[in-house]
């Protein structure tokens, strides 16, 4: 009886490349979630958490905003690119003991998906939760050219 044995060479570092290729080859990283350019996601700054999802033909953004009354909020959109930003005015005869709490200025600016510039934005405020809803843009359709013979 013969044996034989077989020697396989491991790559100790072998898992950890094919996670960054994953990782960097998804799609969510090239063009967003499915059909989005993307381009659109060139642009995030600001240290307000913000959620983007898209449902029913519109684009939801959610920022949660404990505290923050309507008139504390500023919100934009132009040229493709979400602004928002919010700022309490608080007492300052206060002396505190103790401030866990998060309290002060935040904003935000998020290119948004593919959203035309001139998007009607509806934007609604509720138990401390901002929801933005932007209609989604229409996906061109291919144009059939039609071709000329002489």
């Amino acid at each position: 009886m013969t044996h034989t044995t077989s020697i396989v060479r491991r790559d100790p570092f072998n898992g950890m490349r094919q996670m960054m290729d994953r990782l960097f080859d998804d799609s969510f990283f090239r063009s967003g979630p499915a059909g989005w350019p993307g381009a659109a996601w060139s642009l995030e700054e600001g240290t307000l958490p913000v959620d983007l999802s898209q449902a029913d033909g519109t684009i939801k953004v959610r920022a949660s905003l404990p505290g923050f009354k309507a008139e504390d909020i500023d919100v934009q959109v132009h040229e493709g690119v979400l602004s928002i930003k919010a700022e309490q005015h608080e007492s300052s005869d206060e002396r505190f003991y103790r401030r866990e709490r998060v309290s002060g200025s935040f904003s935000r600016r998020i290119a948004l998906p593919g959203v035309v510039h001139d998007a009607e934005v509806d934007a609604h405020l509720e138990d401390g939760v901002l929801t933005l809803t932007l209609p989604l843009p229409e996906q061109p359709q291919p144009k059939q050219i039609e071709i000329h013979t002489s």
